[in-house]
């Protein structure tokens, strides 16, 4: 597999199924998605519909069922896993955001970031010059050295998509990020996600319940009782 994915996420007929016999349950029903590098592409649905568990699989959390997932040139799933190392694919190649920010308590700003790339095997300090590069793309880098327990919310959302990006992952997938959030932090974080999606040529998927970030994505997956329907959204910048 390439060391670098860089073409975006391609999605075919992806099924999840939990159990068996009589007690099956269809959580993912036939999934068809494209999200191309330099997107942020919105995925909503009603609770459960099949977001989290689209998620997983995209992730490599869980394994799906059927169907074939691809990212960049490199299929890592066709009805099994193409890819033999899935910690190392997780690692290197997609970016994490959650609705909690998930930071170190016991590691600085700084630490927290440049972590990822230090248990890859690069220098410690190319890690945290990169970790700092992307605290100043991000405006947080007056809070380097601060402790998790020192930031507000915006801040530390902020500092976890530094952690998302530090590696230079393809693909980045962001569960609710902007949840916790007001309406100015909440269009905060989406515009830095944008910004950073065109910068880097990252393809983004954010699966939200929040109407004051919807009308942001240009394109809109609806997911209902484990299928996808694609359709174009407004695409405002809220500058």
């Amino acid at each position: 597999m390439a060391d670098r994915l860089n073409n975006g996420i391609h999605i075919e007929g992806l099924t999840k199924r939990y159990g068996a016999g009589d007690t099956a349950v269809d959580a993912l029903r036939g999934v068809d998605m494209q999200v191309a590098p330099g997107e942020v592409v919105g995925l909503v649905g009603p609770s459960g519909s099949g977001k989290t568990t689209l998620l997983k699989c995209l992730g490599a959390v869980i394994e799906p069922s059927s169907g074939s997932m691809k990212l960049g040139n490199d299929v890592i799933y066709k009805d099994g896993w193409k890819i033999k190392d899935l910690r190392a694919l997780r690692r290197d190649n997609i970016g994490f955001v959650f609705q909690a920010p998930y930071l170190i308590p016991f590691l600085d700003v700084t630490d927290n970031v440049a972590l990822l790339p230090m248990l890859a095997g690069r220098p410690n300090a190319e890690s945290r010059q990169r970790a700092l590069e992307l605290l100043e793309a991000l405006d947080v880098a007056h809070r380097a050295k601060a402790m998790p327990s020192q930031l507000s919310g915006g801040e530390q959302q902020r500092v976890a998509i530094a952690r998302a990006l530090v590696n230079r992952p393809p693909v980045i997938l962001a569960d609710e990020p902007t949840a916790p959030l007001d309406s100015e932090r909440a269009l905060a974080v989406i515009r830095i996600l944008n910004k950073m999606a065109q910068q880097y040529q990252t393809a983004i998927i954010v699966v939200t319940h929040d109407e004051k970030i919807i009308p942001t994505f240009r394109r809109i997956y609806h997911i209902r009782d484990g299928r996808t329907h694609e359709e174009a959204g407004e695409g405002r910048t809220f500058e």
